[in-house]
């Protein structure tokens, strides 16, 4: 699939004028007859709309559109098991080269770490959130002076 891809943003950067090559037009019709017809037909319709047909995910968000892409696309990128559009704009996906590389290595791509909030201890709002003990665990008291069948040792408290 990767391969795919490239001839993609190839022929896209081709065809935006992006890459100055002698034989344009030839490399275009080669790179074309690589591509299936189903894919390059879904490009062309996005190009005759003036639309770029490929587009970069760059910190999970399509630089086409700029929203979101859900992290199972993400994914499946990083496996390069399949190409993906993007949901909101309707342009073919691809992560960028440092993207790859620091998904490869485990880091997270450069900005989306964010520290962690520091979380304060909420005060109490009600004597009973102090009782930290269930009910259904607390000794059984049955009397002045009477001592649990359960417990050995402890005594009610009179107060």
């Amino acid at each position: 699939m990767n391969e795919l891809l490239q001839n993609l943003i190839k022929l896209q950067s081709l065809e935006f004028g992006e890459i100055k090559e002698k034989n344009a037009e030839a490399s275009m019709a080669e790179l074309r007859g690589k591509i299936p017809p189903q894919i390059i037909a879904h490009y062309d319709r996005l190009v005759a709309r003036g639309k770029k047909g490929v587009a970069a995910v760059r910190n999970q968000v399509c630089t086409g559109c700029h929203m979101r892409v859900p992290i199972g696309v993400v994914t499946t990128l990083m496996h390069d098991t399949d190409i993906q559009i993007c949901e909101s704009c309707g342009r073919y996906l691809y992560l960028t080269e440092e993207t790859g590389a620091k998904a490869a290595e485990g880091k997270p791509p450069a900005g989306t770490s964010k520290p962690k909030p520091v979380r304060k201890a909420r005060k109490p709002k009600s004597s009973l959130e102090l009782v930290s003990t269930p009910v259904a665990a607390m000794p059984l008291v049955l009397g002045e002076g009477a001592q649990s069948k359960t417990q050995p040792g402890l005594r009610s408290i009179s107060g």
